[in-house]
């Protein structure tokens, strides 16, 4: 193995090791001791009873229903949705572990650098849309709409808005001749986003006579901009495009500034602009979040479910409002987040309903918000009426509602509605109308093999060589090669042996470079079970070490037996009397060791 990537390897359990991965998870979701291990509800899928155990002596964690499974940069790539790169750059950072370039293989570099550069494009943006707001005499105007909003100076430095010029004042390529001079090249400026290549060569701003949000990841980073146009000549709102840092489908608009208010109060508001955060910001209400210019997804309500118990929709009363809420039911059902819908005036934003009637009349209809399916369940009937067909087009509509919900939700949803309308719940469950499929789970993880279907010595091996990998090479020298003939035990023996030559051979290792499906299931039950003190301790292991030995060695002399049997047969038929003799005593000198073996096992009964 070449030093580099041993050094690769060094580097990464070091990351590993200096990372409390019960720390880690518990920033996130909250964790209860049980026993060795900490439990808590699973953030990968939707559930009421926890079924995700953290073991920190083996530093991974599992899921019990979902089989999420892994160590401490499977849980960052999966929970902040981050390539392995980031997941160890920002592992080693929080660690205070210098993270040398030679750690990663050179597609990773390649790919850490790309991001890096684009964060370092982004955050240099913000500061000079920032300061160009704070300074530049042709922002006057911004200034003026901002304080004309009830925005003040502080709120505009802490929320990091900027100003980008329009054509006028600052020529058609201001932020993008900025960056350059700066260093950053063209083809940066325009994956960011920041930057619009034109057809006859060159490029021109995105952005132009506009005030800018800075939207950042969880991590802090600013990875896109949303805009509000001043003047005339284009949308009134516009955001980044996406790229490979930035996702409008799963980052949420003062999420990151807001995370510590909405984890205290269990509670956030969604609103549909950017200036409905600021504006509720400025009056004290912080447990505010804002979609990109999308609406919810499942990753966003799963976002929330991390913070909070309670998401409250503050959305307008019009059609448009009824199908946005009607498009999140399924995602806080399955991700069992409870979800209230709380109706704006008509004519009101909660930007104006805040400034024209106080903080109190928000708070007053954030505390009369309705339950989002009764929500629903209203809207329809006013839209249908109570006749016949009305009732038949309302189960209709509820059809994609009641899929969503699990066994409990939807049978008290049937009997709720069925109640409500009079129907029977039979009726209310089986709509004759087409409605579409349910909203089907997550993707099912592939599988790589299952353990569980082995004999039972060889579930031992398996089981064995998982807890204590420094006695693989023992049983190597003993035979095990020459009597696993399962495949599945053959492939795992190979798989042993690429993470000896890797030099990565250790419980943790090995779990984490399982393959996700039964394999990864197996091992993280077995380690469960191992930290509970269910399979014994490791003073033990040099035994269970012998018995395997002897076994292996059994089982050779075994074989062995069987080809001396094929050898005689040849023999016989061959007329060679003198070979049959010596295989004869070969043979029965192999059956006095097995007496032998017998023996010995017989005494350790």
């Amino acid at each position: 193995m070449n030093s580099s990537f041993r050094q690769q390897n060094e580097i990464k359990n070091r990351v590993r090791e200096s990372t409390d991965i019960v720390r880690l998870i518990g920033e996130n979701i909250e964790l209860k001791k049980a026993g060795a291990n900490y439990v808590g509800l699973c953030p990968f899928h939707a559930e009421k009873t926890p079924s995700f155990s953290v073991n920190p002596g083996r530093q991974f964690f599992h899921c019990f229903g979902c089989g999420e499974s892994g160590d401490v940069f499977t849980f960052m790539m999966k929970y902040h949705r981050l390539g392995f790169p980031e997941a160890l750059k920002e592992l080693a950072g929080r660690a205070g572990i210098d993270l040398p370039e030679r750690a990663l293989s050179p597609a990773e570099q390649q790919q850490l650098r790309r991001r890096d550069r684009l964060y370092a494009v982004n955050e240099a943006a913000a500061a000079l849309y920032q300061q160009n707001l704070r300074q530049s005499p042709a922002a006057a105007d911004a200034r003026s709409y901002l304080a004309d909003r009830g925005i003040p100076d502080e709120f505009t430095a802490d929320y990091r808005l900027g100003y980008a010029p329009g054509p006028d004042h600052g020529g058609w390529n201001f932020i993008t001749g900025l960056l350059q001079k700066n260093g950053h090249s063209a083809a940066d400026i325009e994956r960011a986003g920041l930057a619009v290549k034109k057809e006859q060569g060159g490029y021109y701003d995105r952005f132009r006579d506009r005030v800018l949000f800075p939207i950042y990841d969880m991590s802090g980073r600013v990875v896109a901009f949303g805009g509000r146009i001043l003047g005339e000549g284009g949308p009134k709102y516009m955001n980044s495009p996406e790229s490979s840092i930035f996702d409008k489908g799963r980052l949420l608009f003062g999420l990151y500034q807001h995370r510590d208010t909405i984890r205290e109060q269990r509670r956030a508001l969604v609103v549909e602009g950017n200036f409905d955060l600021l504006s509720l910001a400025v009056h004290g209400v912080k447990n505010v979040v804002a979609p990109l210019g999308t609406s919810l997804t499942r990753p966003h309500v799963r976002s929330l479910r991390g913070y909070c118990d309670q998401v409250v929709l503050l959305f307008d009363g019009d059609a448009a409002g009824f199908k946005a809420a009607m498009r999140s039911v399924p995602f806080f059902l399955s991700e069992r987040v409870e979800a209230r819908v709380a109706l704006l005036p008509d004519g009101q934003d909660p930007d104006s309903m805040v400034r024209e009637q106080g903080v109190e009349a928000v708070q007053a209809l954030v505390d009369q918000a309705a339950p989002l399916p009764e929500f629903v369940f209203e809207a329809l009937v006013r839209r249908h009426g109570l006749t016949l067909d009305g009732k038949n087009r309302i189960i209709a509509e509820l059809q994609p509602l009641l899929a969503a919900g699990d066994g409990d939700q939807r049978a008290l949803m049937i009997a709720h509605f069925s109640e409500k309308l009079g129907v029977s719940p039979e009726r209310m469950s089986r709509s004759e109308v087409s409605v579409g499929p349910p909203v089907s789970p997550e993707p099912a993880v592939g599988e790589w093999t299952d353990f569980a279907m082995l004999p039972r010595r060889y579930r031992q091996v398996v089981d064995f060589l998982l807890l204590y990998p420094e006695f693989f090479d023992d049983l190597l020298a003993e035979g095990l090669e020459i009597v696993v003939k399962e495949p599945i035990l053959v492939d795992f023996v190979k798989f042993l042996k690429g993470l000896r030559t890797e030099g990565n051979c250790t419980p943790e290792m090995i779990f984490s470079s399982l393959p996700e499906g039964e394999a990864r299931k197996y091992a993280a039950q077995l380690f469960m079970d191992a930290g509970n003190g269910a399979t014994g301790d490791e003073t033990g292991s040099h035994d269970m070490c012998n018995e395997l030995k002897s076994w292996l060695r059994e089982e050779q002399r075994v074989l062995e037996e069987a080809d001396l049997l094929q050898q005689i047969r040849v023999a016989q038929e061959a007329g060679d009397r003198e070979k049959v003799m010596e295989l004869l005593r070969r043979k029965q000198e192999c059956g006095r060791k097995r007496t032998g073996f017998c023996d010995n096992l017989l005494k350790n009964e």
